[in-house]
């Protein structure tokens, strides 16, 4: 089970960074060309949204099955000073808490405002930040301090 999930979980992160980008780009280019906020505009900000907390849903799934998480948990006087296992039990989880927060907190903010502009600003602003904090966090393949493939197979 625990590798199946750790799958999933890499491939949603596809889908989350693709969501968020395109997402991010329509909040650009309505912010600054002063376009009106249409349903698909909308439509984008929920979907963003939605597969977001999917991500976190399997993410924190596989955190309390993981035996790494485990072991962080278990053990840790020991493990806070072991940088991978630090990474995934404190850092990653965190990190990507905070992530998923802005991306609801940008989703929230930008559906109560009036003025289209106002939308897309809103927008634009808090998804930036989100996706600054989540590819901070990701464990890319090229990263010197912690390294993962960037496609898992099931």
């Amino acid at each position: 089970m625990y590798a199946f999930i750790l799958a999933l979980h890499s491939l949603t992160r596809w889908f989350v960074m693709a969501s968020l980008l395109f997402a991010i780009y329509r909040a650009y280019s309505g912010w600054l060309t002063n376009k009106s906020y249409s349903k698909f505009d909308d439509r984008t900000r929920v979907i963003t949204t939605n597969i977001a907390h999917i991500q976190l849903t399997i993410g924190l799934w596989l955190y309390f099955i993981s035996p790494i998480a485990n072991y962080f948990i278990s053990h840790f006087k020991e493990a806070v000073h072991e940088r991978q296992i630090r990474f995934f039990g404190m850092e990653h989880v965190t990190m990507m808490l905070i992530g998923i927060t802005l991306i609801t907190i940008a989703s929230s903010k930008a559906k109560r405002k009036t003025l289209d502009k106002d939308k897309f600003k809103t927008t634009a602003i808090w998804l930036t930040i989100a996706l600054l904090v989540i590819l901070s966090s990701i464990p890319w393949s090229f990263s010197p301090l912690i390294s993962r493939p960037l496609f898992r197979p099931f």
